[in-house]
């Protein structure tokens, strides 16, 4: 798919989630088109069709992000759960188990992952959020990351590959044993 036909498709949906975030028009303006950007520089990336909303929305939080961060402004705390709630309206994917996944998570990885996963922190920004060494922040997501991976195989029957990644067949939202 040509980044024209990606403009066409996605850039109302995403000046709209963008928009949600930094309220101002111009600055959303601004921000989609660096979005868009990132996209064609990259668009050679992304292997599988299914997963081209959920990487230009992924693009589209991160560039929102580092818009907060660039202007040394709060990140909202909610940017990383719209991001989940957007890539997920056309059916059911492994975007919607993620963040019931992560909530699920004993306190410490959980707060570790929504911060570093959700909201897209730096492990060094985790641990000052958190005030914890860099050395548990790390540890904590990695460990975070093998649960999350476990609750996947569990919730939705999904197989770990020769190569340790998980090997991904969405299932229908009655399949689901979170979701449902």
């Amino acid at each position: 798919m040509s980044t024209e036909k990606r403009w066409t498709e996605f850039s109302v949906a995403l000046k709209k989630f963008i928009f949600s975030k930094v309220k101002d028009n111009t600055v959303a303006d601004d921000i989609l088109q660096e979005v868009f950007i990132k996209i064609h520089l990259h668009k050679n990336k992304i292997q599988k069709k299914e997963s081209l909303k959920s990487w230009l929305f992924s693009i589209a939080n991160h560039s929102t992000i580092d818009y907060f961060r660039q202007k040394n402004m709060p990140v909202p705390d909610q940017i990383g759960i719209h991001l989940i709630q957007e890539t997920s309206s056309d059916g059911h994917n492994r975007s919607d188990c993620l963040l019931p996944l992560i909530i699920a998570l004993p306190k410490k990885y959980k707060e570790t992952l929504l911060l570093s996963e959700i909201k897209g922190l730096k492990q060094k920004e985790v641990a000052e959020q958190l005030t914890i060494s860099l050395t548990a922040a790390k540890s904590r997501i990695q460990r975070g990351r093998d649960l999350l991976k476990q609750g996947f195989i569990n919730c939705c029957d999904y197989q770990i590959d020769k190569k340790g990644y998980l090997k991904v067949e969405d299932k229908n939202l009655e399949d689901c044993k979170v979701c449902h």
